[in-house]
């Protein structure tokens, strides 16, 4: 039956219609018997470029046309030294930043194109980050961190609470769910943040660097969850490292060098 919209309600519509597309190429996959949907959009990335002013006013190209694309369920790592352009792609993706030429289709969303409203949705609804630094707030606890996505999208407190917990237990975190993440350690700051950005079951993970502070036992374990992850929903998982071993995880390499893409394998 077809249902009578007022006048503001087809306004809003209007207005979100880029989002809800990429929306219903996401949630239209099946829900796998864990309760995580099978994710079915890629990521495709066309000569992306993008340059920043120095306060001398100079211009620095960090991005100079760069191409690939990502199927669902495939893990893929960036490598690159510092300052080759992986942050900055990363941001882009994700639709942190824009650039200044090329295109990023998320599913059928034109990241490059959207809205700033689409763009908020798209990250608290499809996108997952996991940076260096876990960016935590240390005067909550572990859960409370955790459930802060779920929050966002109005998710009943009690449930976003119980899906929290859950999640700290299947990365091992279950004692330290009501701990003050100030006093954990940085192995499972970390590992609470990564359970952050994996709470709303993202199509698209994003990660920067997200073992560079951790031991390489830690470092690996994060590492496998992430593309263990990618694997079970058939979600995109970009991964940006300096380190060869867990690189080497992924299913595949991509190699950043000033800004070009110049390897693959």
């Amino acid at each position: 039956m077809s249902k009578v919209q007022s006048p503001k309600s087809q306004a809003e519509d209007s207005e979100t219609t880029e989002a809800r597309g990429s929306a219903r190429s996401v949630t239209q996959g099946t829900e796998a018997d864990s309760g995580l949907w099978t994710l079915d959009f890629g990521l495709k990335v066309t000569d992306l470029r993008k340059s920043f002013l120095t306060a001398t006013g100079e211009r620095i190209a960090v991005l100079r046309g760069v191409t690939f694309s990502v199927n669902p369920g495939e893990s893929v790592a960036i490598m690159g030294a510092s300052g080759a352009g992986k942050s900055t792609l990363l941001h882009l993706l994700g639709g942190l930043e824009a650039p200044d030429h090329g295109s990023i289709a998320a599913g059928d969303l034109a990241v490059e194109a959207a809205s700033q409203s689409a763009l908020a949705r798209f990250r608290n609804h499809q996108v997952g980050f996991v940076f260096q630094f876990h960016h935590l707030l240390t005067d909550l606890t572990a859960a409370e961190n955790v459930s802060l996505p779920l929050l966002v999208k109005r998710t009943n407190p009690r449930e976003a609470a119980r899906r929290a917990i859950q999640t700290l237990e299947e990365i091992g975190l279950g004692d330290r769910a009501s701990h003050l993440v100030g006093n954990l350690s940085g192995g499972e700051q970390q590992r609470v943040a990564l359970c952050r950005a994996l709470i709303n079951q993202p199509a698209i993970v994003l990660a920067d660097e997200p073992t560079g502070n951790l031991d390489d036992t830690i470092g690996d374990e994060i590492a496998r969850s992430l593309v263990k992850y990618a694997q079970k929903v058939q979600a995109v998982v970009i991964l940006a490292t300096h380190s060869h071993a867990v690189a080497s995880l992924c299913n595949r390499v991509l190699t950043l060098r000033d800004g070009r893409l110049l390897s693959a394998s």
